[in-house]
């Protein structure tokens, strides 16, 4: 999932952060998650992927720490849906005894407007041209004694750079307001520079998030959450508005 479901959308508070339990815990059941969020524009870890407001569906189901699940994102603008997208993703993470966790996660990038069949999963080296999908591995990490989590992410298959990107999140509450501070940056790519657009290293999103509940009457509330945040490598900022429903 290119969005942590999240604030997903806005800066990619990771990608994917898969459902956490711990053996005994009342999340030992399976359990089935549904959501939308509605984003002001779609940017993904510092890069503008839709220059749209957009919409953006998931579902998924959780067991024992496992969780598989499917999120995509369609631009409400006829003139962006090259940005569409539709993500499969299969994730686990494990809480230590003493606090703090760590996670693996597996990603299936898949882009429906971009003039490949579904079905196609060549690589980029097939005489035919690369496939429909990019497929990143990634780790994540939360420390024990501490809110920070690092997490890391590198193309596996149908990419030639091999590109990885690198993130650090600072979570905290303040005033009532869930706040999330964040920095990331690549190695850069020499075979494939355009992914995240450098060959060296470089800072690529760089920023902080805020979420709230925001009550509607007394019995019904909704989450809505804003993110601030800068590409260094590109030289831009973005601000962006979302709603969770």
């Amino acid at each position: 999932m290119r969005a942590n479901r999240k604030t997903s959308v806005a800066v990619g508070l990771l990608a994917v952060v898969a459902v956490s339990a711990a053996p005994g815990s009342a999340q030992d059941a399976t359990n089935v998650s549904v959501g939308v969020d509605l984003v002001s524009r779609y940017i993904w870890r510092g890069i503008d992927a839709a220059d749209a407001p957009s919409v953006q569906p998931s579902i998924s189901f959780g067991f024992n720490g496992w969780e598989l699940g499917t999120w995509g994102s369609y631009s409400l603008s006829n003139e962006t849906t090259g940005g569409d997208e539709i993500d499969l993703y299969l994730g686990y993470t494990h809480e230590w005894a003493k606090g703090g966790s760590a996670g693996l996660l597996l990603t299936d990038y898949y882009f429906p407007n971009a003039g490949k069949a579904f079905s196609d999963f060549h690589n980029y080296d097939a005489p035919g041209g690369p496939g429909a999908h990019v497929l990143e591995l990634g780790a994540s990490a939360t420390l024990p004694s501490h809110p920070l989590t690092l997490a890391a992410y590198v193309n596996v298959f149908n990419d030639a750079g091999h590109n990885v990107y690198l993130q650090a999140d600072y979570p905290l509450t303040l005033a009532g307001t869930s706040l999330d501070f964040f920095a990331a940056a690549t190695p850069g790519s020499n075979r494939n520079p355009g992914y995240y657009g450098t060959d060296k290293f470089a800072f690529l999103n760089v920023g902080v998030s805020a979420k709230k509940e925001v009550r509607v009457s007394d019995a019904f509330s909704l989450p809505v959450w804003v993110s601030w945040s800068v590409n260094p490598n590109l030289d831009i900022a973005y601000l962006v508005v979302g709603l969770s429903l």
